[in-house]
């Protein structure tokens, strides 16, 4: 049998706990449902944090080059060319390598990813029916141009950015999937060269706001009680630097329970939205005759608040904000198993090595997952080390979490369990019972400064110079 193609299924601001087949039992996601069925989902997977206020761009670098943040961006927000990319080792190997959709690292990490590819979008975010977007340039230089609104909704600045035609009318997730399954159509009707295993990633912008959708989606919603999150807040319950950051504006302060129902019922709708189009995916992938031999990766770049602790973007070090979901199926992998073992997203470049036998690139710093999928009991990570900026630095170590936050605020401490209180609402700090574990995960955070290199780049010398000067 020829080698196992690979379909990467990326969603943008998706968090954790959005597939009703893991307990979300007031979102639709019958498509998703059949995927954690039909395979292995790894119940607690995170990102690390971002250094910058996008925390997709950091998110998907890591991802794409199994690198560790601050070794991806010692040296600036570039993939550094000595990195290795996912693409670019499969290419290596035989691969036709076909990009879809947002790529928020860059048109040469692009070029050395992609042997071919569509819709590709090289910005950040975007109104989702009007997506810049560019063909594929095979001389890799995307060097074409052309003006447009960089954000109707706060600006009418015409900003010009990396794009050779817009898609006006035509809703970024119907866009980005058409493209994918015109892909399998066209390998498997032999318009396209099929002799190669296939690379297909796919990268959505939904569900990132602005969250409009087509209206059959948030109709779905219109008779479902929608829940307030248990930690639900008006306002976050001290500053630490984000109150005026972009996500931190989308709702107003205090956050009304009327405002946060409203925009988890969106969010809910522009899921339900991708649901139906990675649906559409699969079902052209099994019409190839091709399912039977590809891994389908299904993940989320970072989560979203949404209401939850009184806020409403990412940037924070928050479960709702740094757990995604990630679910393998595909041939040989075990179904419908939940694993609970800490990983990475950046652990999914080794996993995937592993899977279709290729070799590890020496400088990739995840660890492989692949036991696992086999039901194998292997152990993964000690502890999970998290950042934003120059405001926080985390730590969790089995079920407890310690979030620091030093700036001109000052210093303070958050310590979660949690396996007692998920939604991170009782913080143990001061409670004496919890003294030595708080004293451990301080000297831990400490430890991993240096062991994260976590010391080079100019934000976390402004973030440690204020945790120690607090100190003293």
């Amino acid at each position: 049998m020829s080698k196992k193609n690979i379909l990467f299924l990326f969603t943008d601001d998706q968090r954790f706990d959005t597939i009703a087949e893991l307990g979300n039992k007031e979102i639709k996601t019958p498509n998703l449902d059949k995927l954690v069925k039909c395979g292995t989902t790894f119940t607690h997977a995170h990102i690390p944090g971002g250094t910058v206020g996008a925390v997709c761009m950091p998110s998907r670098a890591m991802v794409n080059s199994s690198r560790s943040l601050f070794h991806l961006f010692e040296r600036g927000k570039e993939i550094p060319l000595e990195d290795p990319l996912l693409g670019e080792e499969l290419i290596k190997n035989g691969y036709d390598t076909f990009g879809i959709g947002k790529w928020h690292n860059g048109t040469s990490a692009y070029a050395r990813s992609f042997s071919d590819g569509d819709e590709i979008y090289f910005g950040g975010m975007w109104d989702h029916w009007n997506v810049p977007s560019h063909h594929f340039d095979k001389t890799g230089k995307y060097a074409e141009r052309i003006p447009y609104c960089m954000n109707m909704f706060h600006s009418n600045k015409l900003e010009i950015k990396i794009s050779d035609h817009i898609n006006p009318g035509k809703h970024s997730t119907d866009l980005f999937s058409e493209t994918a399954i015109k892909y399998l159509k066209d390998r498997a009707n032999g318009t396209r060269d099929n002799s190669k295993p296939f690379y297909l990633y796919t990268a959505f912008m939904a569900p990132h706001d602005p969250r409009t959708m087509p209206q059959r989606f948030l109709d779905m919603y219109k008779d479902v009680e929608i829940s307030l999150p248990e930690n639900y807040m008006e306002i976050h319950p001290f500053e630490f630097g984000i109150h005026e950051c972009r996500d931190e504006t989308l709702a107003p302060y205090p956050r009304s329970k009327e405002e946060v129902i409203k925009q988890i019922r969106e969010y809910y709708g522009m899921i339900s939205h991708l649901d139906w189009a990675i649906g559409n995916i699969i079902k052209a992938l099994k019409e190839s005759g091709e399912y039977d031999n590809t891994i389908i990766v299904f993940a989320g770049d970072n989560g979203l608040a949404l209401g939850q602790h009184g806020l409403m973007g990412k940037q924070n070090a928050y479960e709702h904000s740094l757990r995604v979901p990630l679910v393998f199926s595909g041939p040989g992998i075990k179904k419908n198993q939940r694993i609970d073992n800490p990983c990475l997203l950046m652990d999914i470049f080794p996993t995937l090595c592993d899977e279709i036998d290729v070799e590890i690139p020496k400088r990739v710093e995840g660890l492989s997952l692949s036991p696992l999928l086999h039901g194998e009991k292997t152990k993964t990570r000690d502890s999970l080390y998290f950042t934003y900026e120059s405001l926080l630095r985390g730590i969790q170590i089995n079920n407890y979490k310690l979030i620091a936050y030093a700036g001109k605020w000052g210093r303070r401490f958050q310590l979660f369990d949690e396996e007692k209180d998920p939604f991170e609402l009782n913080n143990l700090v001061d409670d004496k019972e919890y003294s030595d574990i708080f004293d451990s995960l301080k000297k831990e955070l400490e430890y991993q400064r240096d062991i994260q290199d976590d010391n080079k780049i100019e934000q976390s010398l402004v973030f440690w110079d204020f945790y120690y000067k607090a100190e003293n």
